[in-house]
Parts: structure tokens; C-alpha cells; sequence
């Protein structure tokens, strides 16, 4: 009798990763915007300081996206990724205790460094447990760690500010780091870092997936010219959709008028919605091509960005949270295959930090910016046309895009 088939364990790794994404963005991003009404009003924050903490984490985020390749060579994808978890989960644990914007906003720096930390070696690690033909699908289930993490926090915060008052928040961020404890144990119990360590080959069958690596180093100039294209779209989804990450439950709140009970269900539909996204556009990817994926979501974000810019009824509202949520996390899965089938997976955390570092300059770019339209205006709706701008100029640049096939 034959033995049963055995599942490969590249398949737990990707569980690994999206609990990774859950606490390094989700948690340590993503919660912000369900906390930061009432953390706003308790420590009386004004527009622009909201707009200068959620910069803050982007700026961490871009100095350990810097040292994201040499801290994997030095200690391997395993504990750079658990060590970086750490830190996102004590950092958010020092905020729920924070008595001013100064102290949040130093602590906020701290949370961004774990999650670069982490977010960047588990994207490179696609490559090296996943063969070109799924790796987008791989990527896709990892990246809807963020969707899980905004379900969580649109459920919990809310109920944590009625239940508790206006300090509310404060139980919100201690209950984030907490959990973000219990997963950094745990991907550090499973997490491993190369199939061969375990005498197996990638997922999708054959040797180490090192054919690609070698072909980009003999076309370097290519390579670089393809990386400095990539960068370019990628600053443009970074600078759009962290203002709207970062300022949607905000805007529905002030400017919409919603309770923030309701502003927190349709951040729920955001996350539930974008557990479609990575595997839906990932898997596009492997049988469309990478450009067509890239090129789809940022077209559905430039629908949604408007239609929140032109104060639409409330099914214009679902329908701007529908198509940003279907689409959210596409991009950054993606633009870590197509790296991979690029560069070869050995140099493919080098290569994903390189064009997350341009990433990172348009987070931080992007809610600081908003965040000074909407103080000198009043509201968000100049800052959500500007969103809009930029995802149809990623349109654009994408469709020149060239990318070698991923069959």
C-alpha cells in the first residue's frame, strides 16, 4: 500500500509568512488607522502629527530595509524575521503606554524597523522555496497577513473603546504586542530557511531555482535598469496607498461623519475583501504575466482613491472600499516574484530591498503630504485626488515595463 503524499514543507512556510505579514504590517501598520481616532483625540493630536506618526513607522521601516541584506547574511532569514517580530511586538506594547506625541512618535520608528526587519527577508524567501511557475501564488497567501490583521483590528478596537472609554486605545496597542509576542515564537519554531537544509527541493519540483540569478548577472546593466523601473512604480503604490491605509477610517469619521463603530466595519470589508487580493492577482501573475497583475490593481486603487475624492453616497463608499480591498496587498507580492524571477532567489532579498527602500521614501512621502493638505484644508479630498493621480501614472509606467516571462 502506498504511503500517503506528504505535504512539502515549503507549504508551511507560507503559513509562517502570512502570520509575518499579520503582525509586521497588519498589526504594526494597518491598526493604526482603527487607533488613531481615539488615540488622537485622547492625546489631542492635530492632522499633521497624525500624518508625522504614520511616517514614522515608514521611516523605521525604510533604515531596516537598508540592512535588511546584510542582517539575512549575518544570521540567516530565520532570526533576522523572529528578531524583527520582536521588536514590533515591544515597541507597540511601550506605545500603549505613551503619554505624548513625541513618545509615540519615537516609538512608532521602533515598531517600523521590526517590521522591515521581517516583511522584506520573508518576501525573499519565496525564491528560494518556490520554483518561478507558483511562485506567485505563494507570495499572494503571504501577503494576505494584512487582511487578517485589519479584520482583527476593525472588530477589536471598536469594541475595545466602548468597553473601556477614551483610553481605550491604550488596551488596543498592550493587546497587539502581546499577540505579536505569540507569533514571533512561533515563526521562529517553524521558520527555516532554505529547502536544502532539510534535504528537499522547492516547491514546483527540480534543483534550487538558480538559473535566473545567473542570467541577470550577465546582464547586469539589465538587471539594474529593470530594478530602478520597478522601484519607480513601486514608490508610487507606496505613496498612495499608505495615505489611504493610513487615513480612510480617519476620513469617514471627520469628514463622512460616521461613528467610528461604523468607520471600523467598512475597515473590516477592506481586510476580509483583500484575502482575495494576493491569491487572486498572484495567480494572475503565473498564468496572465507579471505586468497584467501589477498593471490591474493599481488601476482598481485610482477608481477607488477618486470616487472617495468626489464624497459619493454611501454605495459609492462600498464601492471605493470594495475595489481597494479586492486589490490592496497585489502589488507587494508581485514585485517580490518578479525580483526572484530576475535575480535568482539567492540574491533576491538584495535586489526586494533595494526597490523597497524607493517603497519606503513614498510612504513616507505620501500621509506626510496628506496630512499638510488636510490641515491647511480642512479635509482629506485634495490628498485622495492626489492618491488617484499617482496610481494612474503607476498605470502608465507599468505598461512599459519589461519583464522576462515567468513560465
Amino acid at each position: 500500500m502506498a504511503s500517503p503524499r506528504r505535504i512539502h514543507y515549503g507549504w508551511l512556510i507560507v503559513p509562517m509568512g502570512t502570520l509575518t505579514v499579520f503582525v509586521a504590517l497588519g498589526l504594526g501598520r494597518f491598526a493604526l488607522g482603527m487607533l488613531l481616532p481615539s488615540m488622537g483625540a485622547s492625546l489631542d493630536l492635530s492632522y499633521d502629527e497624525m500624518g508625522y506618526i504614520g511616517t514614522a513607522n515608514f521611516i523605521g521601516y525604510l533604515g531596516a530595509v537598508l540592512l535588511a541584506g546584510p542582517l539575512v547574511q549575518r544570521l540567516g532569514a530565520r532570526y533576522a524575521i523572529s528578531l524583527g517580530l520582536l521588536l514590533v511586538a515591544l515597541s507597540m506594547l511601550l506605545v500603549g503606554r505613551a503619554q505624548d506625541f513625541l513618545s509615540v512618535l519615537l516609538l512608532y520608528v521602533a515598531t517600523g524597523i521590526g517590521s522591515g526587519a521581517s516583511n522584506v527577508p520573508i518576501m525573499g524567501l519565496v525564491s528560494h522555496w518556490f520554483q518561478r511557475h507558483v511562485r506567485g501564488r505563494a507570495a499572494g497567501f503571504i501577503v494576505i497577513g494584512s487582511g487578517f490583521a485589519i479584520m482583527f483590528a476593525g472588530t477589536v478596537i471598536p469594541y475595545l473603546n466602548r468597553t473601556l472609554g477614551a483610553e481605550g486605545w491604550r488596551m488596543g496597542w498592550t493587546l497587539l504586542g502581546g499577540l505579536s509576542l505569540l507569533v514571533a515564537g512561533l515563526v521562529f519554531a517553524v521558520l527555516r530557511n532554505h529547502p536544502e537544509d532539510m534535504g528537499l527541493e522547492p516547491v514546483g519540483g527540480g534543483p534550487p531555482p538558480l538559473s535566473s540569478g545567473a542570467s541577470a548577472q550577465a546582464r547586469e546593466g539589465s538587471a539594474a535598469r529593470l530594478l530602478a523601473h520597478l522601484g519607480a512604480i513601486y514608490f508610487l503604490y507606496g505613496a498612495s496607498y499608505a495615505v489611504f491605509a493610513t487615513f480612510i477610517v480617519t476620513t469617514l469619521v471627520r469628514d463622512f461623519g460616521f461613528s467610528e463603530s461604523q468607520a471600523g466595519g467598512f475597515w473590516i470589508w477592506i481586510g476580509a475583501l483583500s484575502l482575495l487580493s494576493g491569491p487572486l492577482f498572484g495567480t494572475l501573475s503565473d498564468h496572465l504575466g507579471r505586468k497584467l497583475g501589477l498593471m490591474l490593481p493599481y488601476g482598481l486603487h485610482m477608481i477607488a482613491y477618486a470616487l472617495v475624492a468626489s464624497h459619493p453616497d454611501l454605495w459609492g463608499i462600498y464601492l471605493a472600499i470594495a475595489l481597494f480591498g479586492v486589490s490592496a496587498w497585489a502589488v507587494p507580492g508581485i514585485m517580490a516574484v518578479v525580483v526572484g524571477d530576475t535575480l535568482g532567489p539567492k540574491r533576491a532579498v538584495k535586489g526586494f530591498g533595494t526597490i523597497t527602500v524607493v517603497f519606503g521614501l513614498g510612504q513616507i512621502a505620501g500621509p506626510a503630504l496628506a496630512g499638510e493638505i488636510a490641515q491647511a484644508n480642512g479635509n482629506f479630498t485634495m490628498a485622495y485626488w492626489m492618491i488617484s493621480g499617482l496610481a494612474g501614472l503607476a498605470v502608465l509606467l507599468t505598461s512599459f515595463l519589461k519583464v522576462q516571462s515567468n513560465r
